[in-house]
């Protein structure tokens, strides 16, 4: 339901909540919050709650560090494992300046720009996300450690897969949220899960991915666990992904995903760094069906990008490169625009790879070009980026370059 500000400050009082929980993301997309109590909550609609800007991770401010988080209504949910008496609810926020500009950073604005500038157009894109994690146990002291939570592989089920019921309540907590996951189940790693999600218009499906991220965490915590979603967790086994679906329509006509392909294929070098954002992204890149080689086919696992098998309005296509760690509002930002480019130029569809690039041998990938294989070579890339430059606060740049954090 989007609520109006009336309609939240009507909501806190009627159900008895008792903290408002004001969420936003700093530019790596985690997600942070200041909890304020109802009665200032009319303040807040009005002209925000102020932070200190400088102690956040890639917001850089200077001397003058205030900024100020004002709500949006139509975010309000209510926190299922808090207490039902003395609530607590959640609503994301627009981060601005004190004199009301937005705050160039905030990457939820970024997204809902891309989103105003494909509306403009004509288009509108959904997204649906497959996100994977790790079950780690803790140790005495209640510290994560490398131990997985079971042994159990792709698809098992229980009792080899004990991460079953974690799921159940991940699943049930988001439905209570009124988030709607697709399907989940045992991931290949051990002790590794995906839940995929049902696709969303995209700052919803953004907001939907960074609430799924709480959730978990705060589940496996729950049941004595830690919930990892880096790139890499366990150096010999698979890493963690955030398989992005993407669909389009164009004055109320879906488009065939076909499309989408060659303006995502042109841009995906430039944008790699904030799809892979860390170190160790790069270590899964090229392993354990995670793509290195820019390509698409037609349900191949093995490419960068693919049309699933699926027919009517779940026809889309699939991007497999994205970590799980990685800001949703910034990719999905740049995959609108990087699409819209190939829409509008009339870019042509590329050839698809009949081949299996992970298994295949080096003379038969010399005519592929490849994403990057370090966090520096995609840095470089997005520096050198018309495309990126466009896009992308420079403020954002810097805070994504590992030569300026």
């Amino acid at each position: 339901m989007n609520y109006t500000p009336d309609e939240v400050m009507e909501y806190v009082q009627e159900e008895d909540v008792k903290f408002i929980r004001m969420a936003f993301c700093d530019v790596y997309g985690r997600q942070r919050n200041a909890a304020i109590m109802p009665g200032e909550l009319p303040r807040a609609f009005e002209s925000g709650i102020a932070f200190d800007a400088s102690a956040v991770p890639g917001f850089r401010m200077g001397e003058r560090s205030d900024l100020f988080l004002k709500p949006d209504a139509a975010t309000l949910k209510e926190l299922p494992w808090r207490p039902q008496h003395g609530r607590v609810a959640h609503m994301f926020c627009d981060i601005v300046h004190p004199d009301g500009q937005p705050f160039e950073a905030d990457a939820r604005r970024l997204l809902r720009s891309a989103v105003a500038a494909a509306a403009e157009k004509g288009y509108s894109f959904r997204f649906g996300t497959e996100m994977e994690f790790y079950l780690f146990k803790l140790d005495e002291q209640g510290n994560p450690t490398k131990e997985p939570f079971d042994m159990a592989g792709y698809m098992d089920v229980a009792p080899d897969d004990k991460g079953e019921n974690v799921r159940r309540d991940i699943c049930l907590t988001l439905e209570r949220m009124g988030i709607l996951p697709e399907s989940s189940h045992h991931e290949s790693g051990p002790g590794q899960n995906e839940i995929d999600f049902r696709y969303a218009e995209a700052v919803t499906a953004a907001d939907n991915a960074v609430i799924f991220r709480s959730v978990v965490k705060t589940i496996a915590a729950q049941n004595g666990l830690y919930a990892d979603f880096s790139a890499r967790p366990l150096p010999d086994k698979d890493g963690n992904g955030m398989h992005i679906n993407l669909s389009a329509s164009r004055n109320g006509e879906d488009l065939s995903p076909l499309l989408l392909v060659p303006g995502l294929l042109d841009r995906i070098r430039d944008m790699t760094l904030f799809l892979n954002p860390a170190r160790d992204s790069y270590a899964r890149l090229g392993r354990d069906k995670a793509p290195l080689y820019i390509s698409w086919a037609e349900e191949n696992r093995s490419q960068l990008l693919r049309i699933p098998a699926a027919a009517g309005q779940y026809r889309r296509v699939e991007l497999r490169s994205p970590d799980s760690a990685a800001n949703p509002y910034l990719v999905f930002a740049l995959l609108i625009h990087a699409a819209l480019d190939g829409l509008e130029q009339g870019l042509a569809l590329p050839e698809p790879a009949r081949l299996d690039l992970l298994s295949a041998d080096q003379e038969a990938l010399k005519g592929f070009r490849r994403l990057p294989v370090s966090l520096e070579e995609a840095a470089k890339a997005a520096r050198s980026s018309d495309f990126i430059r466009s896009h992308m606060p420079e403020m954002i740049l810097n805070a994504f370059d590992p030569a300026k954090r």
